[in-house]
């Protein structure tokens, strides 16, 4: 059936399985916005105020609900807007197609309005990217974005439509998924070169060597990173826990790959990791890593980490393997998959002795209570315990990150949302709406900071509009906390341009988007915000005072040994 670039694009998304866009419109894309009018009822369509925040919208949705996020813009200032966004899901492995237009083949290279080398743009930060010049490509072109967002490590997708291609007119003739790879473009594709779409099948002399390295072991730890959440390893990870009784340190990434109050979680691991995982680190025998990049939040030190230790490394992607920590043995593999056949072939193991070592260290660290602010752990602990169990939190990045993942215990993947390799201010909010939409039975939360809710408060009116009821919790120092922080302890308590007690009044901001606000400064205040948040059922903004010079603690120096505290 001949149908037109833009209404084959729609179906090629209804083929997939998408029912939810995050975009905004401009000239270029209108075509498709002009068709996507009639599928109101196959597709919805969450109109952001930012191409950003739809751009990390479509990011939370896709790592909350392990689907594919889709995210659309027009050209020019349109699709650079999206970068940041892309970026952050291509550092965490984020499957998410980006879909913009661009002005049409006769204009490409003209210097035309809104004109962009958009591909070569996000060509370092995508798994893969395409331009489409002319309808004839395109439907083989998303099936392929789709395929390779999804498949492996997974990771965003760009594909650049230029304008013509979704005017003209082409034959096209739907293909179920599941034949994707045996008709067309794709199964040559897969032919060529099938570690692109599918999982390497683990060595087995790896996997025999690993099982001998941990009968071996004495003083054995276990490092769950962002590989266990993004392949939904939780359940083989938790069985693998216990049968080698080994603990478990968890990265920023991993959280949600252990349950951070299971028995054997020792907290997290690195710069601000808590004392019992930065010790386990440096003492123990062998270390396994399922998952873990190794970044330089991680191992500060690279040649002093786990110095005393064989250390084993479990990941899907061979290009990390040896990339920052030289490795004594490694599996390439699915996470769930290795894992599964470890747990089939190793025995059960007894390291008491070695876990009273470990959890003679703190895994939190202890504030001082009291006063006209709260502290970090007084508002995790309180929302924790008043939210519901499986509450999706989404965070911005800086020090109320840090404190979310110590304090605020997650259980299962896609539960935490945080931009850990990229480091996103501004990712919080668009991604706790994207969660929202994604997991409409889920009570969602985001947790920012006053300098990173300045940068993506405008999406209060996306989440207004539609009604998502997202709970926004903003740690107000009234401060960038964490570059206060270095310059505390690095640079002399020079505070160059970092205070912010400039406004603006975030209640009065939250009222002016229709919601509502409170500020709190002490529990009792907080908990009524909470009960009043829970049952008002729409947006709701919490202002929380906490003081100007709270640090997160422990910290260790960037490139020092991971035991070398600055302060505890």
């Amino acid at each position: 059936m001949k149908m037109t670039g833009a209404k084959i694009l729609l179906e090629c998304l209804v083929e997939q399985g998408v029912d939810t866009v995050f975009g905004y419109p401009g000239g270029t894309i209108l075509n498709v916005y002009d068709e996507l009018y009639h599928y109101g009822d196959k597709i919805t369509h969450i109109l952001t105020s930012h191409e950003q925040g739809a751009s990390h919208a479509a990011d939370g949705y896709a790592r909350s609900t392990g689907k594919v996020g889709v995210c659309f813009a027009t050209s020019g200032p349109g699709a650079t807007n999206l970068t940041t966004g892309i970026a952050t899901a291509y550092y965490d492995s984020s499957p998410v197609v980006f879909i913009s237009c661009n002005v049409a083949e006769n204009l490409i290279g003209k210097d035309s309005f809104q004109e962009v080398d958009i591909t070569g743009i996000t060509m370092p930060i995508t798994k893969s990217n395409y331009m489409v010049t002319h309808v004839d490509k395109l439907a083989e072109t998303v099936r392929e974005a789709f395929a390779v967002a999804r498949s492996g490590r997974p990771g965003p997708v760009f594909i650049d439509i230029l304008k013509n291609a979704t005017a003209e007119e082409f034959d096209f003739e739907p293909l179920p998924p599941e034949q994707h790879f045996k008709d067309g473009r794709l199964a040559t594709l897969m032919a060529r070169d099938a570690d692109k779409f599918e999982a390497p099948t683990p060595d087995a002399d790896d996997i025999a060597a690993v099982v001998e390295m941990i009968k071996e072991a004495e003083k054995p730890l276990l490092i769950c990173g962002g590989g266990v959440v993004r392949g939904r390893a939780h359940k083989e990870f938790g069985v693998f826990a216990e049968k080698v009784d080994a603990p478990v340190a968890i990265t920023l990434m991993g959280g949600g790959g252990y349950p951070g109050d299971g028995k054997l979680a020792t907290g997290m691991v690195g710069m601000h990791g808590s004392r019992a995982s930065n010790h386990a680190v440096a003492a123990c025998d062998l270390l396994i890593a399922v998952g873990c990049r190794f970044s330089d939040r991680v191992a500060l030190n690279p040649s002093n980490f786990a110095k005393q230790a064989k250390i084993v490394h479990i990941d899907i992607d061979r290009s990390e393997i040896n990339k920052n920590v030289k490795v004594d043995r490694h599996i390439i593999g699915d996470a769930a998959q290795v894992l599964s056949i470890l747990n089939e072939r190793i025995e059960q193991s007894d390291h008491t002795e070695w876990k009273e070592q470990v959890f003679s260290f703190p895994t939190e660290t202890v504030y001082e209570e009291g006063g006209d602010t709260l502290t970090p752990k007084q508002l995790l602990s309180t929302i924790s315990r008043m939210m519901p169990k499986d509450t999706v939190v989404a965070t911005d990045v800086g020090q109320h990150q840090m404190w979310s993942i110590q304090h605020f215990h997650f259980d299962y993947p896609g539960q935490l949302l945080t931009s850990g390799g990229f480091g996103t201010m501004g990712f919080g909010l668009g991604a706790a709406i994207g969660a929202k939409v994604g997991n409409p039975d889920k009570t969602v939360i985001h947790i920012t900071g006053d300098g990173c809710f300045r940068m993506n408060c405008n999406e209060l009116a996306t989440e207004q509009h539609y009604d998502i009821p997202v709970i926004t919790f903003i740690f107000n120092n009234q401060t960038l906390g964490m570059v206060r922080q270095w310059q505390t302890l690095i640079y002399n308590k020079q505070y160059s341009h970092t205070t912010l007690t400039h406004g603006p009044d975030f209640v009065a901001l939250a009222e002016a988007y229709g919601l509502k606000g409170k500020r709190v400064s002490t529990v009792e205040q907080l908990e009524e915000a909470i009960r009043e948040a829970l049952a008002y059922g729409h947006g709701y903004v919490v202002d929380c005072a906490i003081q100007m010079d709270e640090m997160v603690r422990p910290m260790v120096g960037g490139g020092s040994p991971i035991t070398k505290f600055i302060i505890c």
